[in-house]
């Protein structure tokens, strides 16, 4: 791709830097800003450095926010008690999208991927732990999404709650095998949630 200008070729560079984004498309996003007001470009580029300087994770569940507990967290009508584990952030979306859960959540930060050099460590599980050890959690979902890996992540959790005085549950399969949360329909996912059934160990192990 022959640009001439330098800036444009870094500012390029840097869009087609971001997942599922080529040069192609890069080029056009960029053109597309030379095309837009000085001020327009101003607020862009104030937002996209407010995302390290401004953005931190919920000191509670791991969940982004402006603030060190986030708007979930806060809320007085969540059952606090009720605690959904997900992979990652965009797990939190899709299942506020449904408007179907009333509990708070703990974002993992990931699965147990043996291939990916991924183990228990790297993930946020010892606060999770660290929750349930303090008494805030009588039931654990277990909402990963159903691969082996998230089933892999799900047993490993199940073993290490399975010691506490809690119910551990996980959605019903109304998730098809194979596919992420957030990228399910909110009603499927919804019902899911609604109709959640008791982790079994059996499925996992087979």
């Amino acid at each position: 791709m022959n640009i001439s200008s330098r800036h444009v070729e870094e500012l390029v560079d840097h869009f087609a830097s971001l997942p599922g984004i080529g040069r192609k498309t890069a080029l056009r996003l960029v053109l597309n800003l030379l095309k837009r007001k000085e001020e327009e470009i101003e607020l862009f580029s104030k937002s996209l450095g407010n995302i390290k300087s401004k953005i931190c994770s919920c000191k509670n569940c791991g969940n982004i926010s402006d603030t060190e507990i986030c708007s979930i967290c806060v809320q007085p009508s969540r059952n606090k008690k009720i605690i959904c584990v997900v992979e990652d952030i965009r797990d939190i979306m899709a299942i506020e999208n449904t408007q179907q859960f009333f509990g708070v959540y703990h974002v993992l930060g990931g699965v147990i991927s043996p291939m990916e050099g991924i183990g228990p460590n790297d993930l946020n599980i010892t606060s999770l732990i660290d929750r349930v050890k303090n008494g805030e959690a009588d039931e654990i979902i277990l909402a990963l999404n159903a691969t082996m890996e998230g089933d892999t992540t799900n047993f490993y959790l199940f073993r290490k709650l399975s010691e506490f005085s809690l119910t551990i549950t996980t959605l019903s399969r109304g998730v098809s095998v194979g596919t992420e949360l957030h990228y399910t329909d909110e009603l499927t996912l919804g019902r899911s949630i609604v109709n959640r059934t008791p982790f079994d160990m059996e499925p996992v192990r087979k």
